[in-house]
């Protein structure tokens, strides 16, 4: 078979034309990266897409949905990461246009192009393996990918027994709309529901079958080799990728063995938490813990303005928050509960990866839940929706303690949140106990879950209005 080697000044690219008319693919090799980093960052970005409220896990194409589109405002984008492991992935193609940036896992990987059209399958099935077209890319590699709607597109190793995934990407749908799709579908996107998954269509067995036939040869297939330190097919590569693998299979073992994290850090917000004096006369926490001497009490409140609040759900904003309690925690208050777990834990007290004013969001024993979804001892939403509280809290051998989070709809402009707390401490321990954590809870740990909170149900707030559940602003 004929092979060309041809030297550039600029990033290695290739161009494939359509079969059927549509825009070419086009993938272009930006940089390689040290020895072993795409396989290292493939499982740290793995571990992450699988903490991500908005995972999905199907078609060996693991992905998350970054962020959405709003067309309220005129944006038809979206932007996906997806990961492509050992096995590779199906044969599949989606309506819209798309634009991804990859890098390559240190086994290198393969990328499958068919530019055929439904009507040329129909006429004759082996025209898609006459316009199959394949790009191989070295390991640890930085590339981009674009290609038009109805391409159809397979990535997967660059060697069929490698131990190494085959990427992982950032993809951005330019336009989720785009292409013909089904009423259904467009409803989903519409509702900024859609998904990888559910914007693809797998190829047709018949065309599957004849891929998997005995008489399918991959080698006879037109391929083209993109890189960049050193020539395909020559000693210097196969040293290169010998030692990249090698040094990949330990850093993305160290990588999935260690797991991985982020951290967020906020400075000079305009939204300030400050503490009241007392809980707001409507609060639901001024009727906890009756009969008991209260060993301290503290409620913070955070007032977020800009924003159309006109047909907003209380109901709907509280659930957002606590949600934000769960998934947006403060780093510090994080590493201090990690801490008071190791030192309480042999005293047998409760432990919990949450700040004690919520923690009880984590409970598995409760028999009343908020929004069908979070555990609470007692609830109350106006019959205006406009304010929402909720009782959190529970019972430990030193004390009590109850909190209340409440959403108050001041005006359209204008929402007050709360987060207030009770504490009856049963025994010696539980006010020395209390003693030691009062000022560190006061200044730091309770405004810094709130405001985290509030952070990420504002995040929610334009997904709201693009449900209806809030006014566009």
């Amino acid at each position: 078979m004929l092979k060309l080697t041809q030297i550039v000044d600029t990033f290695p690219s290739v161009r494939i034309p359509s079969e059927s008319g549509g825009l070419a693919v086009e993938v272009c090799l930006i940089a390689q990266m040290g020895h072993g980093a795409g396989s290292h960052l493939f499982a740290s970005v793995a571990s992450r897409q699988r903490q991500h409220g908005a995972f999905v896990d199907e078609l060996d194409e693991p992905s998350v949905k970054l962020g959405g589109t709003n067309f309220l405002k005129g944006d038809a984008t979206s932007l996906y990461s997806f990961v492509v492991g050992t096995g590779g992935h199906p044969f599949h193609r989606h309506a819209g246009h798309r634009v991804f940036t990859a890098v390559s896992g240190s086994g290198g990987a393969q990328l499958r192009f068919s530019s055929v059209s439904a009507e040329q399958m129909a006429e004759d099935p082996r025209n898609f393996v006459r316009a199959l077209r394949f790009v191989n890319i070295p390991p640890d590699c930085m590339f981009t990918v674009r290609f038009g709607g109805e391409t159809w597109h397979q990535f997967s190793p660059l060697s069929r027994k490698s131990i190494h995934p085959a990427f992982f990407a950032l993809s951005c749908h330019t336009n989720e709309l785009g292409g013909n799709l089904p009423d259904d579908l467009k409803q989903k996107v519409l509702a900024n529901d859609a998904s990888i998954p559910a914007l693809t269509e797998l190829l047709p067995p018949a065309i599957a079958a004849l891929l998997a036939a005995k008489e399918f040869d991959a080698s006879s297939i037109p391929a083209t080799t993109l890189s960049l330190d050193a020539p395909p097919g020559t000693v210097h590569r196969l040293v290169c990728n010998t030692v990249r693998s090698s040094v990949g299979w330990l850093r993305g073992a160290w990588s999935s063995w260690k797991g991985a994290s982020g951290f967020l850090s906020y400075e000079g917000s305009d939204r300030a938490v400050r503490e009241l004096k007392t809980a707001p006369a409507a609060s639901l926490l001024n009727r906890q813990l009756a009969g008991m001497p209260v060993h301290h009490e503290d409620t913070f409140s955070l007032r977020v303005t800009g924003a159309s609040f006109k047909d907003a759900s209380a109901a709907q904003l509280l659930a957002s928050v606590l949600e934000g309690f769960l998934l947006n925690r403060p780093g510090g208050v994080s590493s201090l509960m990690a801490l008071r777990n190791v030192l309480v834990k042999p005293l047998g007290l409760r432990t919990s990866p949450l700040g004690c004013p919520v923690s009880s969001l984590l409970s598995a024993d409760s028999n009343t839940f908020f929004a069908n979804r979070y555990p609470v001892l007692d609830q109350s939403v106006d019959a205006a929706d406009t304010r929402a509280q909720v009782i959190l809290g529970a019972d430990d051998k030193h004390l009590l303690f109850r909190s209340c989070v409440a959403v108050d709809i001041v005006d359209e402009h204008h929402v007050d949140i709360t987060l207030g707390t009770r504490v009856h401490c049963k025994n010696l321990f539980g006010r020395f106990y209390m003693s030691a954590i009062a000022y560190t809870h006061r200044r730091y740990v309770a405004p810094a879950m709130l405001r985290l909170a509030v952070e990420f149900s504002l995040g929610q707030v334009e997904d709201f209005q693009m449900n209806g559940l809030l006014a566009p602003a």
